[in-house]
């Protein structure tokens, strides 16, 4: 370990001189030590590095050295083999001016721009009328009073979670950043505000951190950011779903006014009324045209109508089948009189006799006939049996001297 530290000490005092930029987080002058101790912090890398520097260094005439500055040190780094520690002897502190902050987040902004960050399409829209609104200000600030009464007056109902943090100097933005983790992670904040009252370009240079802005983008809660006057800009109100002009106008803008939902409300419900109301009158007029019509009107008309046809149908019906009727009964008769005349048994009523045989035969001549075979007559009145007799026939008494 002492070679591998001997070796990187080594390497680090061979760099020389080099140029640092950062922001003075903690400034230490003790009586009239003539050393200055002072921790320069990269806001963007969250990284510390201890400088010391001669008092003459540190109070340079025109320079105010203040926690929460911005300069550029000319240092020497130092690695100190024995604690494993690395520092800068700063030589020269020069103040960041304002055109060089401007720079720097003008370069920050053309950065974060490239990558996309500030796209349109990223925006989220906000909830319309949030139960539960996370607010990261400081505390007791003016603008932590115009959120708060602003909104509770326009929407009773909704709640705060608010996170108090620094606003200004060093730790700002870490504060901020540490309030986004907080409050994203929270199920029941729907929407984030991050409120600051107006100030300088130094006052609101916290905001203007990438890291922040990073963070912003990173959150999955929409953010509101409400950050100095409607004329300050600063990068996260690039990042942020939507940006307030200021904290009274965030608070317009997170939850709707009551009294004007009750008469958009009651707008709506007179429209419906109106709507439903001249639905019915047109319905009930149709039905009225419709209840006038001679087939609504007089339904029983159409039968009476219908009546008489029926009535006729059924009469030529009943002629026609009372005909069809009388001329069968006329054919029949005409039938059954020729079936008599035509008859046997009309032939027996005019005297005629049918002589058969024991075996039903008909007898047609007498000479097939045998002397006292018995026979049967059918006349007219019904059947007679009888008996040949030769012997008394006249007949055959005058034939036989023959």
């Amino acid at each position: 370990m002492r070679t591998v530290a001997r070796k990187v000490a080594d390497w680090i005092g061979r760099l020389g001189e080099v140029w640092v930029e950062g922001q003075v987080a903690q400034l230490s002058r003790r009586g009239g030590a003539a050393t200055v101790f002072l921790t320069l912090r990269d806001p963007a890398a969250d990284l510390s590095v201890p400088v010391t520097c001669h008092r003459d260094v540190a109070e340079r005439p025109g320079l105010e050295l203040t926690e929460g500055a911005r300069v550029i040190v000319r240092a020497r780094p130092d690695y100190y083999v024995a604690r494993g520690s690395f520092s800068l002897r700063a030589t020269e502190i020069r103040a960041v001016g304002l055109g060089e902050l401007l720079a720097r987040i003008e370069r920050i902004r053309r950065l974060l721009t490239a990558e996309g960050l500030f796209d349109a399409v990223r925006k989220r829209p906000l909830p319309f009328a949030p139960r539960v609104v996370g607010l990261i200000t400081g505390r007791d600030s003016a603008a932590e009073r115009d959120v708060l009464v602003t909104a509770r007056r326009r929407w009773p109902a909704v709640r705060f979670e608010v996170h108090h943090c620094v606003v200004q100097g060093p730790n700002a933005a870490g504060n901020v950043m540490e309030g986004l983790r907080l409050l994203d992670a929270d199920p029941e904040v729907e929407v984030i505000v991050v409120a600051r009252g107006g100030g300088s370009v130094e006052d609101l240079l916290p905001f203007s951190d990438e890291g922040l802005v990073r963070a912003i983008a990173a959150c999955r809660t929409p953010v509101v950011t409400a950050v100095g006057h409607e004329t300050d800009t600063t990068l996260v109100d690039h990042v942020a779903d939507v940006r307030a002009a200021t904290p009274t106008d965030a608070a317009h803008r997170i939850v709707p006014e009551i009294g004007e939902q009750r008469r958009l409300v009651d707008g709506l419900r007179a429209r419906a009324r109106h709507l439903v109301s001249s639905r019915l009158e047109q319905q009930e007029r149709w039905l009225e045209s419709m209840r006038s019509r001679p087939a609504l009107a007089a339904p029983d008309r159409l039968l009476h109508g219908r009546e008489d046809d029926v009535r006729g149908l059924r009469t030529r019906a009943l002629r026609t089948l009372t005909h069809r009727v009388e001329s069968a009964e006329r054919d029949l008769e005409h039938s059954r009189a020729r079936v008599t005349a035509l008859s046997p048994a009309a032939t027996l009523e005019r005297g005629y006799a049918v002589v058969q045989r024991a075996n039903g035969s008909l007898v047609r001549d007498p000479a097939e006939v045998a002397d006292a075979e018995p026979l049967r007559v059918r006349v007219a009145g019904g059947r007679l049996p009888v008996r040949v007799d030769r012997a008394g026939d006249p007949s055959t008494d005058q034939e036989d001297p023959a």
